[in-house]
């Protein structure tokens, strides 16, 4: 990664660092919406353009995590894909990138964080959770406190016990921190402290939280897999193929819309490529993206 992508962000106290593991790729519209007839990206592609859209109007998708530091703690919100892992799509075998690099490049060394929040227990955002050392998987993070939601652990063990391949990551990536003694089993409104709280988002997931952050009257939202592209404010009803919970997925993206619409807070979507970061408005009957402000 370039160090021109690592960006920050200021809400009150707390500043915010995206690190990009894999830069935007295209998502083609039939691999979210495999059953939409027609092209339900075209009207949108005006408000999409430049930064969420390839040249020829496909989705883009990025995956990226997020360090929010605060007075007192160094959080890592998700931890993306990966190296060294064998996945279901081809695409993320084998992966060898610079991720940790780029973390110590941002002034983040793995020592120096002192929790983990994962939105949820979906391969691509725990992967570095781990790291592989000496032909063992142990933990990238050695001095956090890895928090898991509690009725996401339990689902994902039900897909385990399956055999769905949604799970196949469980025993190199959140089996080793369960194994040291590193994993917090949380509800999804918990506060973590007065800066920084899970917030609840069920659908794409049974148990996914977004990560709220609050400081000096400001605020923003790290989305995880509430949605995967911008795109989706306007299409929020919408099934999406990436969602297990597919109709409480739509009534989230609705309801976390409706409050945050007219820049009540800054919204950081996990999958939005650059510039990542914007503000949800209304727009007729349904709502937008912009990355500038409302006035």
């Amino acid at each position: 990664m370039a160090i021109e992508d690592i960006k920050s962000w200021q809400i009150g106290d707390v500043k915010v660092t995206r690190i990009v593991e894999t830069p935007s790729i295209v998502s083609p519209q039939s691999l979210m919406y495999p059953k939409e007839e027609g092209d339900v990206i075209a009207p949108h592609r005006d408000w999409l353009h430049p930064g969420f859209m390839s040249p020829d109007g496909q989705m883009m998708i990025a995956w990226q995590c997020f360090v929010v530091e605060t007075p007192t703690r160094r959080i890592m919100v998700d931890t993306c894909i990966g190296n060294d892992r064998v996945r279901f799509f081809d695409i993320f075998n084998h992966m060898q990138n610079a991720f940790l690099e780029d973390l110590i490049a941002a002034g983040y060394p793995p020592e120096s964080i002192d929790t983990v929040m994962c939105t949820h227990l979906h391969y691509d955002h725990v992967g570095w959770n781990t790291r592989l050392v000496d032909g063992a998987w142990v933990p990238t993070f050695p001095n956090a406190r890895y928090l898991f939601g509690r009725v996401e652990w339990h689902e994902i063990q039900e897909l385990a016990a399956a055999g769905d391949w949604h799970a196949d990551h469980v025993p190199d990536a959140v089996q080793p921190i369960i194994d040291a003694g590193l994993a917090d089993f949380v509800e999804t409104d918990h506060k973590l402290c007065d800066e920084v709280r899970f917030e609840p988002s069920p659908g794409h997931t049974a148990g996914h939280a977004s990560v709220r952050i609050s400081s000096r009257g400001e605020e923003a939202v790290i989305t995880g897999d509430l949605m995967h592209h911008p795109v989706q404010c306007a299409i929020w009803h919408k099934h999406s193929a990436f969602d297990h919970h597919k109709d409480e997925a739509c009534a989230t993206r609705k309801s976390f819309l409706q409050r945050y619409e007219g820049g009540k807070a800054l919204v950081l979507g996990t999958h939005f490529p650059d510039p990542t970061a914007g503000y949800v408005v209304r727009h007729d009957d349904t709502w937008r993206f912009d990355t500038e402000a409302p006035r």
